[in-house]
């Protein structure tokens, strides 16, 4: 449970010495209440407030951090619902590679999927982490799997281990890579063991409610806290309810054996069910998705989702506002004006290099915001824009004077002529599709 900040100052000294670089402990209890502040910060602090506001800042979900080079971190939730404040860590996406594929096989796709990438509205988007399923007859061959994804790949490892001793060789053979390890039925101590040797997630997997906190007692009982859940079920739907409970449980009820990330793992199906599946539960609230296959047009569906979810509804993306080149743009080339909504940018610059024209784009600050919301507050309006292409110089950095202004907003036109004389202001289509056939129309390409 969340404490007030009048709770936290009942727990400081009350000193005032401002050794905290607050004027007073109250202020600075308001502070940590607001996570603004750590209580390390206070020098005096007791044993008795380190313990009690150390275990209530403890979130109500545990983080936990997959991989070696760039490690994918899942967990840390506060909502259940984006709009009540945001999503923090985007779920992890992990496609399953079997040993029975063979040596060659699985250096392949590590390869090609180590390689994969999408670049969407200024994002790098891609795949987190490799699920290995040891479904061959060799005994060896989940090791020289593990092998080639190592030295291939600096991604996540999760382990599908069929048994102890597979484990503990395993756990050998990962040190230091922070991978995760799948495990059926009942955990043992030498499991915990193992996993601490080589700094691994355990992956808990039960076939019920009941069967999963009682893992979960156990492995937390043992000191042992990087956990992710998996619960086995017959359909989507109970699959759904279950996760939507388990969440709950954690960040309404504080339920401390539920409080960790979520595993989902897709078996199989034809692309446009699995894509299906999986988007369902990246919503509800899958923390890692495991994909049965490598497939690219279902990577591409997935991450757009994903990026749209947990993207920050209080915070715009944005790009920095400023003139961009777009192509070869010489001193005579045009300027198209638009907002720093980053969606907007890519798009529109990405219409005007369809247009095969090299132009200027004047990025306007309207602090994220799309042309039409930014119009309507006031934001991006003749003075504005004006003000703004003065203050970065615009008249300096080109000869041209043709300015194409977003048909949404036509009627600033005559206002941005009048702020900017000398400057013709053409008024361009409405929407960014039709930038190629308005550059061929007014022959500017």
């Amino acid at each position: 449970m969340a404490l007030s900040g009048l709770d936290i100052f009942k727990l400081l000294p009350k000193t005032n010495c401002g050794d905290c670089k607050v004027p007073t402990c109250m202020a600075f209890a308001m502070k940590l209440a607001q996570k603004k502040a750590e209580l390390a910060d206070c020098p005096h602090a007791s044993d008795e407030a380190k313990r009690i506001l150390g275990a209530a800042s403890e979130p109500p979900i545990r983080s936990v951090k997959i991989g070696r080079a760039n490690p994918v971190e899942i967990g840390s939730e506060t909502v259940m619902f984006r709009h009540e404040k945001t999503f923090s860590h985007p779920a992890a996406v992990a496609v399953r590679l079997r040993t029975s594929e063979g040596p060659a096989e699985i250096l392949r796709k590590v390869r090609e999927i180590d390689a994969y990438k999408l670049t969407r509205v200024g994002e790098e988007l891609k795949a987190d982490a490799f699920f290995l399923s040891h479904d061959a007859d060799a005994g060896d061959a989940l090791f020289t799997a593990l092998e080639l994804i190592r030295k291939n790949s600096g991604k996540g490892i999760i382990v599908d281990c069929p048994s102890g001793e597979t484990m503990n060789r395993a756990a050998e053979l990962l040190k230091g890579e922070q991978a995760a390890f799948f495990l059926r039925g009942d955990v043992s101590p030498q499991d915990v063991e193992a996993a601490k040797s080589c700094g691994a997630s355990l992956v808990l997997s039960g076939r019920s409610l009941e069967d999963l906190r009682a893992q979960a007692e156990r492995l937390i009982g043992s000191g042992f806290k990087n956990i992710i859940l998996h619960l086995e079920s017959a359909n989507l739907g109970t699959q759904v309810q279950s996760q939507t409970i388990l969440r709950r449980s954690a960040l309404k009820k504080n339920f401390k054996p539920f409080g960790f990330p979520l595993l989902a793992s897709i078996d199989g199906g034809d692309s446009y069910d699995v894509l299906a599946r999986a988007s369902l539960l990246l919503c509800k609230y899958a923390s890692i998705i495991v994909l049965p296959e490598y497939d690219k047009a279902l990577l591409q569906a997935l991450f757009t989702l994903r990026q749209n979810i947990y993207t920050d509804p209080q915070k715009p993306i944005q790009v920095d506002p400023r003139i961009y080149p777009v192509g070869e743009p010489t001193p005579e080339s045009p300027v198209f004006v638009t907002t720093n909504f980053s969606l907007t940018y890519f798009i529109v610059s990405g219409e005007i290099e369809n247009a095969g024209t090299s132009a200027h784009l004047l990025v306007v600050d309207t602090e994220g915001q799309s042309v039409l919301t930014a119009w309507a507050a006031g934001k991006f309006v003749g003075e504005k824009i004006a003000q703004f292409a003065k203050k970065i110089g615009l008249e300096d950095a080109v000869t041209t004077r043709k300015m194409i202004i977003p048909g949404f907003v036509s009627q600033i036109s005559g206002d941005l002529e009048e702020k900017l004389p000398g400057w013709e202001v053409i008024v361009g289509p409405q929407e960014a599709a039709d930038i190629p056939g308005f550059v061929k129309s007014f022959h500017l390409a």
